[in-house]
C-alpha cells in the first residue's frame, strides 16, 4: 500500500503536513519526530518586519482545544533568511513558507526576498489570520485578489491561499483563490471564540477573542473541504482538529488532496508516526493501494 501522493507536481512520500504555527520555523521539533512520516512542513507564518505579537497570555487551554492570540510573532524574513532558513532547507522534507503582511506590497516584498532561495517548495498565503486588529484579509474579497495575483506574478513557487472559515460561502472564496491564480487552498485556519477565567472575571487571554483549534472543531473543517471540492479543481490541503488516521481518511473522503496537523502536535508528537502507521493498516484492510483513490468518495 503507497501513502505517497502527487502535490503540487511534485510527489510527497506522505499526504500528512505540518500547520502553521505549531511547528515553530521548521527544525525546532525535528528531534521529537520522525519526519520521514511528514510529506512537508509549513513554517510558522514570515511577515516583511519584525513582528512581537500580542501581549501575554496568549494561549488557553479548553475543553478539546486550545485557544491562541499569536498575532503572528516572528523575527520577520531578513533575519528568518539569515539565520534559520538554510538549515531549515537541509531537511529531508519539502519546505512550504507561511507569508502575511498588512498590505500587498508586504506580501510581494517578502516572496520576492524568498525567491532567491531555490530549494523552498511554495509559498502559504496566511489570509486568515484572525488575531490582528485588522480585518481579516479572506473578508475582503477585493484584496484577497490583490495579493493572490501580485504574489503570483512574481513568486518562483508554488502559491497556496489559506483561507478564513469566518466568511459566508468558503466555496465561493475558494473558487475565487482558484481564479486568482492560487495553486492550491487550505481550509481552514482557526475559529472565533473566547474563555474566561472564574476566579478573576478576565479573558484568559490578552485579547479577549483568540482562534480556536483542536479536535472540536473538526467537523466544521471538514463541511468547508466538502463544500469548496465541489466548486474547484485545485488541491485542498485540509486543516482542521486533526487528531488521528480516521480524521485524515474524513478529510480525504470530503475532498482534500493532503491535509495539516497543528494542535494535536502540541499535546501528541508521535502524532504522525501514529497517524501514518494508522493510514497504512487502513489501507490494507481496504485493499486500497493508493491514499489518493479515497479523495472525494464520499457517498451521498
Amino acid at each position: 500500500m503507497n501513502l505517497d501522493i502527487k502535490f503540487l507536481g511534485t510527489k510527497l512520500k506522505s499526504p500528512l503536513l505540518t500547520a502553521s504555527g505549531t511547528f515553530g520555523y521548521g527544525n525546532e521539533l525535528t528531534d521529537l519526530i520522525d519526519i520521514t512520516k511528514i510529506g512537508a512542513i509549513i513554517t510558522k507564518t514570515i511577515t516583511l518586519e519584525e513582528r512581537l505579537g500580542n501581549p501575554q497570555p496568549r494561549i488557553a487551554e479548553v475543553a478539546s482545544g486550545m485557544l491562541n492570540t499569536i498575532g503572528l510573532q516572528n523575527i520577520g524574513v531578513k533575519k528568518f533568511t539569515e539565520t534559520k532558513l538554510d538549515d531549515i532547507l537541509k531537511l529531508k522534507v519539502p519546505i512550504i513558507v507561511s507569508v502575511a503582511g498588512a498590505c500587498v506590497s508586504d506580501y510581494v516584498q517578502t516572496v520576492k526576498i524568498l525567491n532567491s532561495f531555490s530549494k523552498i517548495f511554495a509559498i502559504e498565503l496566511n489570509l486568515s489570520c484572525p488575531n490582528l486588529k485588522k480585518t481579516i484579509i479572506s473578508q475582503d474579497v477585493e484584496l484577497l485578489s490583490n495579493i493572490i495575483q501580485s504574489v503570483k506574478k512574481i513568486s518562483k513557487f508554488p502559491v497556496i491561499a489559506k483561507l478564513s472559515p469566518q466568511v459566508q460561502d468558503i466555496a465561493a472564496l475558494s473558487l475565487t483563490a482558484q481564479q486568482c491564480g492560487a495553486d492550491a487552498v487550505t481550509l481552514t485556519n482557526t475559529f472565533p471564540a473566547m474563555a474566561i477565567d472564574i476566579n478573576t472575571f478576565k479573558p484568559k487571554l490578552s485579547t479577549v477573542k483568540g482562534g480556536m483549534s483542536g479536535p472540536c472543531v473538526k467537523p466544521m473543517a471538514l463541511r468547508c473541504v466538502f463544500d469548496a471540492y465541489q466548486k474547484i479543481n485545485i488541491p485542498i490541503i485540509g486543516c482542521g482538529g486533526i487528531s488521528d488516521s480516521n480524521d485524515v481518511i474524513e478529510f480525504f473522503l470530503a475532498g482534500a488532496s493532503c491535509v495539516s496537523i497543528g494542535t494535536q502536535v502540541l499535546t501528541e508528537p508521535k502524532v504522525f508516526e501514529k497517524t501514518y502507521e494508522g493510514l497504512d493498516k487502513y489501507l490494507r484492510s481496504k485493499k486500497i493501494k493508493n491514499i489518493s483513490e479515497l479523495q472525494g468518495k464520499v457517498k451521498l
